[in-house]
């Protein structure tokens, strides 16, 4: 028989002061870019009350005002008034940058552009599942959809109060492997002091039914918004932000397995970054290609070694061809060396930034080269399905 479980999610958006960062880094990594495709970025943000520091290492040929961009990025997330206890004029920008090591380098520079090195060893996993039409589980799914509801109503004012820190959290019920319902939403929205609570308990459970689809929603649907009753104090002034502190957000919620790198603020070198996109890519293409309902892939490298040291397939027992033969598929189909995944995904170009809010899958638009299914096809011929 199948049982009952509760799976959660969470999701926070741009205004998030770890989200702050992730948004700064990947700003300077798309100026970078945009000047000079080959750039080696690895940039670290730091923000807290009326500070933002970055460092890292950088080798690029291009030439960067890196208080402009910083400053714009903080604008842009909402951070405009000294009231918040940061914004994109008064705080103060500290900038300590290196270039890359050399060891690196050495790992990664190119001869052939098939022997380009990957930029550090690690494994990485990609994930995908039927829940929903983009192949993400539907806990993470819904969260981002809330976030970017909450995004809409404070940037478009039609929640004039918002300010830019907020945090989602979803709580589906399982029948199985199947989702039924959503059994609790959690919502968290940094506000200006002059708003009731009662107000903002409203507004958002308002904006949580029009945003989570309604067959999902049901008369004993939890609701929590602001639990502890005030959310003026937030975003860096509230807690201090670092680069990459958000990586189950950014990538499946928790579902799956995760690698532990990190991805904004580094060059598609790093294969933290490429290849779990890649590993996504992949895992997405079986499950569209109805090869299994739900698929991991794990692959991992060495510094300096193009090919992977291996790549493992795992569909939970939904496959419907052996799992050995997926991997004899995803072998002759997907060539995951790093110079192909950049060729392959087209990412050496300035399309980063739009990935550092409301996580870096189950996305649309051209940016994401990552969630095309464009191999899905062949694999369902070759399999004979």
């Amino acid at each position: 028989m199948p049982r009952h479980t509760f799976f959660a999610s969470e999701s926070v958006s741009k205004g998030h002061p770890d989200k702050v960062c992730d948004h700064i880094s990947d700003a300077i990594l798309d100026a970078m870019l945009t000047q000079d495709p080959q750039s080696r970025v690895a940039c670290e943000t730091m923000v807290s009350t009326g500070l933002c520091v970055i460092a890292g290492e950088i080798t690029s040929k291009a030439n960067i005002d890196f208080q402009t961009v910083v400053r714009n990025t903080i604008r842009d997330i909402g951070y405009t008034d000294a009231a918040m206890g940061f914004d994109f004029k008064t705080c103060a920008v500290m900038v300590a940058l290196d270039r890359q090591s050399p060891d690196i380098a050495m790992g990664v520079k190119q001869t052939l552009s098939e022997d380009q090195g990957a930029g550090d060893q690690g494994m990485m996993f990609g994930y995908a599942v039927n829940e929903t039409p983009e192949l993400m589980p539907l806990p993470i799914h819904l969260a981002h959809r809330l976030i970017a509801a909450l995004t809409e109503a404070r940037e478009k004012q039609l929640i004039k109060y918002l300010r830019p820190d907020a945090k989602s959290q979803v709580v589906v019920e399982y029948d199985g492997k199947k989702p039924v319902r959503v059994h609790t939403v959690l919502l968290s929205a940094q506000h200006n002091p002059d708003v009731t609570h009662d107000q903002i308990q409203a507004d958002l459970v308002e904006l949580a039914m029009k945003t989570i689809p309604a067959e999902l929603l049901t008369k004993d649907t939890i609701y929590h918004v602001n639990p502890t009753g005030r959310f003026v104090v937030g975003g860096p002034q509230g807690d201090c932000g670092l680069t990459g502190r958000k990586i189950i957000v950014d990538t499946y919620g928790g579902r799956g397995r995760h690698g532990g790198g990190a991805f904004s603020g580094k060059d598609p070198s790093k294969v933290d970054r490429s290849a779990a996109y890649a590993a996504r890519w992949v895992a997405k293409n079986v499950v569209a290609a109805g090869l299994a309902d739900e698929c991991e892939v794990q692959v991992s490298y060495a510094i300096g070694v193009a090919k992977p040291l291996s790549v493992t397939v795992d569909t939970f027992g939904t496959s419907k061809i052996d799992e050995e033969k997926i991997a004899q598929l995803i072998d002759r189909h997907f060539d995951l060396r790093p110079a192909h995944i950049l060729r392959d995904l087209d990412l050496l170009k300035p399309r980063y930034l739009p990935t550092a809010a409301l996580g870096h899958f189950g996305r649309t638009g051209a940016n994401f080269t990552w969630e095309q299914t464009d191999r899905a096809e062949i694999l369902r011929k070759d399999a004979g399905l």
